[in-house]
């Protein structure tokens, strides 16, 4: 599986952040997510937050679960605004989606969401949970260069 540049990096967690704002301006949290193919170009899905059960990296996986087969999803990528909570990540996994790509760890949300009752993070990195499982999915994130501008949504989000 080729690696995306670090171009194709930054375009598309920046438009996952935008699909976060949006999610906003709809009355939902600020979690955005993408689904992008082999070529690292083609964006196959795009996905904002729903509800708490229903998290944007969640629903995009269910939805690549149904219209693609495992074989290509191993050589895709989710792109998404903050690292994926155990339910987004177990998700992901189950969907065969090879890649992760995510903007803000857990870590800094949860300094931004406190014990905020619409957000309870669980405090399991992705990384651990994948390190459990019986095949490899590659981790690329926190990326420094778009962090400031999804932690400014959530700062304006969670009123912080």
């Amino acid at each position: 599986m080729s690696s995306p540049s670090r171009e194709q990096l930054l375009r598309h967690l920046r438009r996952a952040n935008e699909v976060a704002a949006a999610a906003v301006g709809q009355g939902h949290h600020p979690f955005g997510a993408l689904l992008v193919g082999p070529d690292h170009e083609t964006v196959l899905l795009e996905q904002a937050n729903v509800n708490t059960v229903n998290h944007a990296e969640a629903v995009l996986a269910r939805t690549a679960d149904t219209n693609f087969t495992p074989a290509y999803l191993a050589d895709c990528t989710l792109y998404t605004t903050v690292e994926p909570c155990a339910m987004c990540a177990g998700t992901l996994y189950w969907a065969n989606i090879g890649r992760l790509v995510y903007g803000l760890d857990e870590g800094r949300l949860r300094a931004f969401t406190g014990n905020h009752p619409e957000n309870p993070t669980l405090d399991l990195p992705c990384r651990d949970l994948f390190a459990r499982g019986q095949k490899a999915i590659e981790v690329i994130g926190p990326v420094p260069e778009v962090e400031a501008e999804i932690a400014a949504l959530h700062q304006t989000f969670w009123r912080i």
